[in-house]
C-alpha cells in the first residue's frame, strides 16, 4: 500500500500534463531537470509560420493551445485544439525543423516547457519514451484528420457545440468557457456576426447563455445533441493508443508505461 500511494504522489507532483503524467518514472527523471513551468497568458505566441521549433511546450491544466492556418484573405483559421493531453513543437522531429502554423495561448495558464535537443537526448535512451511520443503524434495526427472531415461535412452548428465541449472537457470546467465571439468565429472559420447568430439561436433554446468573455453552458444534454460525433471518434482513438490520457479521464497510475 505505502509504495501505491508514494507512486501516486510522485505522479501527481509532476506538472498537470496527462502526457507526462502517463510516463514511467525512469523515463520521466530522464526529462524532469531540465522542464520549466511558467505562467502564460491568452493570446501569447508560441510560433509564427518558419520560426526554428525549439522548444516543446505542455499545456497544464486549463491552458489550451490552438493551431491557427493562414489564409491568403488575411484570416486565420483554427484547426484543433491542444490541451493537458498533450504538448506542441517537435515532438517526434530529430533537430530542428520550421514551423508550419501558428500556435498561440488561447486559454492561458501554466505550460510545461523543455528544449528539443534535452528532449531528444532523452528519446535516444529510451525506447519507452520515443515510443510513448510517438504514439501522441499518432493522436493528433488523428484529431487533424478528423478535424478536415468535420470541417467539410459538419454544420456550422454542430461544429460549435463540438469546440465548446472539446474546450470543457481540456478545461474541467462543466459550467463555462472564457470564449468571445471573435473566438468562435476564429474556431469555426466564419465572420463574427455568424457566430453571433449561431450563439442566439443555442441561447433561445436555452442550451447557452453568454456573458462578457465567456460561454456558459445552461443544458449539457441539449449541447451534446446539438454537436456532431468527431470528439467521440478522437476521445475513442486515444483511448486505443493513449489509454487515460484524454482530460475526460484521469490519467491511470497504476498502468504508466514501462
Amino acid at each position: 500500500m505505502d509504495a501505491r500511494i508514494s507512486k501516486t504522489s510522485e505522479i501527481e507532483s509532476r506538472p498537470a500534463n496527462n502526457l507526462l503524467r502517463r510516463l514511467n518514472a525512469p523515463d520521466y527523471a530522464l526529462l524532469a531537470p531540465h522542464f520549466a513551468v511558467d505562467e502564460v497568458g491568452p493570446n501569447h505566441l508560441l510560433y509564427s509560420p518558419g520560426d526554428d521549433v525549439q522548444v516543446v511546450h505542455f499545456p497544464c491544466g486549463p491552458s489550451l493551445a490552438t493551431f491557427l492556418v493562414p489564409n491568403e484573405d488575411g484570416r486565420d483559421v483554427e484547426t484543433i485544439l491542444v490541451g493537458r493531453e498533450g504538448a506542441v513543437g517537435g515532438i517526434v522531429s530529430e533537430g530542428f525543423l520550421p514551423a508550419y502554423t501558428r500556435i498561440c495561448v488561447k486559454f492561458g495558464g501554466p505550460f510545461a516547457r523543455i528544449h528539443v535537443g534535452k528532449l531528444e537526448a532523452a528519446k535516444a535512451r529510451s525506447p519507452s519514451l520515443r515510443n510513448i511520443f510517438a504514439r501522441y503524434a499518432d493522436c493528433m495526427l488523428a484529431q487533424i484528420f478528423q478535424s478536415t472531415a468535420c470541417n467539410a461535412i459538419h454544420s456550422i452548428e454542430q461544429r460549435t457545440a463540438k469546440w465548446i465541449i472539446a474546450a470543457m472537457e481540456r478545461t474541467g470546467d462543466e459550467s463555462s468557457v472564457p470564449l468571445t465571439h471573435e473566438q468562435l468565429a476564429t474556431l469555426l472559420g466564419v465572420g463574427r456576426s455568424y457566430a453571433s447568430r449561431v450563439l442566439q439561436s443555442f441561447k433561445a433554446e436555452g442550451v447557452l447563455d453568454t456573458r462578457r468573455g465567456s460561454i456558459l453552458v445552461r443544458n449539457h444534454d441539449g449541447l451534446r445533441l446539438r454537436a456532431c460525433l468527431c470528439n467521440d471518434a478522437v476521445k475513442m482513438h486515444f483511448e486505443e493508443v493513449l489509454r487515460g490520457v484524454y482530460p475526460t479521464e484521469e490519467p491511470n497510475h497504476s498502468s504508466a508505461q514501462g
